[in-house]
């Protein structure tokens, strides 16, 4: 039995695994990823790639080829209902042009330098398949984990080779499983699982038919069709010949999956959408449930959880795989850092810390976003309409803030400009003001030329982008970077400045003043601000670092 070594193991080859790949690479760190299945998902599952999923894969340089997958499916917005998707579709005027809409008060989003795209999961995995083995990823499809056990230096585990039944044993550091929801690895751990488990019953039915005729410029994202005889949600997928419809069905009422054959599957569809002499040719039939389930620990010593294997909700938020995506982001540029010593190992506890009660925020908005057949409420009522609002800062990406060791939480920014707010701006109502533990701000600014967004400067390293007159701080980052041998770099934001943007633009979305500074870690979130020069900067900056590596008794 042949044996190797590699610093992380990643079990699970889909949108998460892969994106986990690449954010360790981005970081110079290999991986070895395992899929049990012979390729990329055949099914188009998830829907769309929210604004931060898209700013995480712009920070890989790979947003451009996410958003042209899906081009097909981009101008699919707008969720209806109806007896028949025919009468639904047919209400509608047709646009003149076919592409994604301007949606209404999309100024007030401008609050990053790329917008969230409509991108199936069977469009995007190849994508990151092809990118993650142009970074070098060692991956390994139809080779499934069969076994492993961890001490207290390594994880150990059995690999199967599927088509040859050959074995073989990895040693790494750490693994992260990204197996699904039904994670053996999770089971095997013993982590129990809270939420409110299953919401209903579901077949999700790929066809394909020639609608093309019938949406060009009526486009839709989702439709639910109720009617007597059946219920459930098509959703697009192409705007031409492939479609998804998501069949209810109820076990209380004596039926079962078997009740369904494709030729009954097939009929079905026809009478939803109102087109039964249509030619429709059934792709696959996969039976589901809606599920609101949350992992009670995302980390066990050296495993950690990610994606369905962490947290599983419906997709009508149309958060589960983003959610995952960010999970390994997250936890990738930690695991970089420990990996070079540049942190203890305490900082990958911040991994639960952080991302556990985003899980389980997302998976309780996206449940209570579903009927109780588990499918898209489309309720009107106005306690829906509030809860849809309440929702927007998570169904974009943001409106969350992280607590951890790996957060120093001090801020000296004065409490008037914090609270007093005549006419709230879109980034503070987002809670993109620069606060500690928030994404950092976004503005545009000129670098050697070159128009950027201050997210484009983060990914790598630590980054301290000061006000204009933070002299003092930017020269205490060399100093502290040698010190505790840790990748940092420093801006100042300001008319003439290395960082050029308008008098105040950078302390006013930063919440600093023109001698404070903002420090940023890896992952774009901001790890300490401070309103302007502390007493003794020098070992002020390194005990922050400090304690953000978990390197503070």
């Amino acid at each position: 039995m042949s044996i190797s070594h590699v610093p992380v193991l990643i079990v699970g080859g889909g949108i998460v695994g892969l994106s986990a790949s690449l954010f360790l690479s981005s970081h110079g760190i290999e991986s070895l990823l395992v899929e049990r299945h012979t390729g990329t998902s055949i099914h188009p599952r998830a829907r769309g790639v929210n604004r931060r999923t898209m700013e995480l894969y712009r920070g890989i340089g790979i947003d451009e080829a996410v958003r042209a997958a899906g081009a097909s499916l981009s101008p699919s917005f707008g969720m209806y209902q109806g007896s028949s998707l025919v009468e639904v579709i047919e209400g509608h005027a047709r646009k003149e042009t076919s592409g994604p809409p301007k949606m209404p008060g999309a100024a007030f989003f401008d609050i990053g330098p790329v917008d969230g795209t409509r991108v199936t999961q069977d469009m995007v995995e190849p994508v990151l398949l092809a990118a993650a083995r142009d970074q070098g990823g060692d991956l390994r499809f139809n080779v499934e984990c069969i076994a492993f056990e961890q001490g207290n230096n390594r994880v150990t585990a059995t690999l199967r080779d599927r088509s040859s039944n050959v074995e073989s044993t990895v040693h790494a550091a750490y693994m992260i499983a990204a197996d699904g929801a039904g994670s053996p690895i999770r089971q095997n751990l013993g982590i129990q699982t809270t939420g409110a488990g299953a919401l209903g019953h579901l077949l999700n039915i790929l066809f394909e038919a020639d609608l093309s005729e019938l949406v060009r410029g009526r486009e839709f994202s989702l439709c639910l069709v109720d009617r007597p005889e059946v219920k459930g949600l098509f959703a697009s997928i192409n705007n031409h010949d492939v479609w998804v419809f998501h069949l209810s069905y109820d076990p209380q009422k004596g039926e079962e999956i078997k009740d369904f054959s494709p030729e009954r599957c097939r009929e079905l569809v026809k009478t939803a959408l109102g087109m039964h002499e249509i030619e429709i040719k059934i792709k696959s039939i996969l039976p589901w449930e809606p599920t609101v389930q949350v992992a009670e620990k995302f980390q066990r010593g050296r495993l950690f959880l990610a994606g369905d294997a962490a947290h599983q909700m419906p997709p009508w938020g149309g958060q589960g795989a983003t959610t995952g995506i960010a999970d390994v982001h997250n936890l990738a540029w930690k695991l970089a850092a420990v990996l070079r010593g540049q942190a203890t190992d305490s900082l990958l506890t911040t991994y639960d810390a952080e991302r556990l009660p985003i899980g389980r925020l997302v998976a309780e908005e996206s449940g209570a976003a579903s009927d109780k057949q588990g499918l898209l409420s489309l309720s009107k009522s106005p306690w829906a309409i509030l809860a849809v609002i309440y929702r927007v800062p998570r169904l974009i990406g943001y409106g969350y803030i992280y607590t951890s060791r790996a957060i120093d939480a001090e801020d000296t920014t004065p409490w008037f400009w914090r609270t007093v707010r005549v006419v709230p701006t879109p980034t503070q109502i987002l809670g993109l003001c620069g606060k500690a533990g928030t994404r950092a701000p976004h503005i545009w600014v000129q670098l050697e030329s070159r128009r950027i967004s201050t997210l484009d400067l983060l990914g790598k390293s630590f980054v301290l982008i000061a006000g204009s007159d933070g002299d003092d701080l930017c020269e205490a980052v060399p100093k502290v970077a040698s010190s505790l041998a840790v990748d940092m770099v420093a801006y100042r934001a300001g008319p003439s400045c290395e960082l050029v943007t308008s008098k105040g633009s950078w302390e006013s979305s930063a919440g600093i003043s023109s001698r404070g500074a903002t420090l940023i870690r890896p992952d774009g979130f901001v790890a300490w601000r401070t309103w302007s020069v502390p007493p003794d900067i020098h070992q002020k900056l390194e005990d922050v670092m400090k304690g953000v590596l978990c390197r503070s008794v």
